[in-house]
């Protein structure tokens, strides 16, 4: 039975209940709020995805080249082998300097409705194309990213193969939609998709019952959807704002995007699949334990302090989401020739 006259904290007798939870009537409910990762790649904006172009995208994905000192790809922040981020607070960028916020994993972000926290980029191919100019990112510049693909044989035909119907097809947006056809092809079917396509064994008894907690206590509200996530922004503090040690009172989330007052410390909702890959968490990356990330979330979005059994249910649920990642095979890259830009000096600012 469904348990929405129950108030948010669920007794812990309903939790240790053999009974909770049929799978039929509780994935009717999933099923209302979550979608299973679909068996394909998804159609993207203007931009068809062909294996030749998944290719490009993938190599340019893995060079470091693309960055002004050489140093750092796309994968340096969105590390496939962890998680699809690089498991720091905040990330590491051009003259050793500390980003803003949280790297987000690159994992199923093509299901997210934007990009960034702040969601600043309507699409990856856009996203795409930020940390390669950002200052305290890649630092780079369009030219000097077109002038380096140029300069190597081997890319400039794999450019051709990929927009074949272009005459001049090495350019920055090309560059970005290259990385977006590869993006959207890390896609992590988990045992949740299993079990919300009909398995019943996909997914342990305390898994269920966290579900149940987690529709219950109302988190789905924010994180539903094929991503659990990614697809609506709220203020962090609906009910109760966090402290600075999770909050940092200079960073206004989405009102730096807008200038809207009331998207002050507005963000994203986070995506949830591969969560528990994934620490630190929130845009501050300053919550290194998921247990507490969750019994954050409850007090300062729902008002609710959790039952030590309830949050264990809840994070039981959550590990139900981590994924398959596809193999990933390192790609080898074209080689510099004279003419290739040299890399610019790392030099630490003051």
């Amino acid at each position: 039975m469904r348990l929405r006259s129950v108030p948010p904290a669920i007794c812990v007798a309903l939790l240790a209940s053999p009974t909770l939870g049929q799978d039929t009537e509780l994935r009717e409910w999933a099923n209302e709020m979550f979608t299973p990762v679909p068996a394909t790649v998804p159609a993207l904006n203007d931009n068809i995805v062909t294996p030749e172009k998944i290719d490009l995208g993938k190599a340019l994905f893995f060079d470091p080249r693309m960055s002004a000192s050489g140093v750092f790809s796309c994968n340096s922040c969105h590390n496939l082998a962890t998680g699809g981020d690089d498991n720091m607070p905040t990330s590491i960028g051009h003259g050793w300097q500390m980003g803003p916020r949280n790297s987000p994993t690159v994992l199923n972000s093509v299901f997210n409705e934007a990009q960034f926290w702040d969601g600043r980029a309507a699409d990856l191919a856009e996203q795409a194309k930020g940390p390669v100019q950002a200052g305290v990112e890649m630092a780079n510049t369009p030219d000097n990213v077109i002038a380096t693909l140029m300069s190597m044989p081997q890319y400039v035909e794999w450019f051709v193969a990929a927009f074949p119907d272009e005459d001049s097809p090495v350019t920055f947006d090309n560059f970005a939609k290259a990385i977006e056809a590869y993006e959207a092809t890390l896609i992590t079917p988990a045992p949740f998709d299993a079990w919300l396509n009909g398995d019943d064994r996909a997914l342990t008894d305390e898994q269920k019952r966290g579900l149940e907690v987690f529709l219950e206590a109302g988190c789905a509200t924010c994180h539903n959807g094929v991503n659990l996530g990614g697809n609506g922004y709220y203020p962090f503090g609906l009910v109760e704002r966090p402290g600075a040690d999770i909050l940092p009172e200079d960073d206004k989330g989405r009102y730096q995007v807008t200038e809207t007052a009331s998207d002050e410390y507005v963000f994203r909702a986070s995506p949830l699949r591969n969560i528990a890959l994934t620490a630190p968490y929130f845009h501050s990356g300053l919550v290194w334990d998921l247990d507490t990330a969750v019994e954050v979330m409850a007090s300062s979005q729902l008002g609710t302090d959790l039952a030590a059994q309830e949050t264990t249910a809840i994070v039981a649920f959550l590990t139900s989401l981590t994924g398959e990642i596809p193999e990933v095979v390192y790609p080898i890259l074209p080689p510099e020739t004279s003419s290739t830009p040299r890399p610019t000096g790392e030099v630490i600012p003051n």
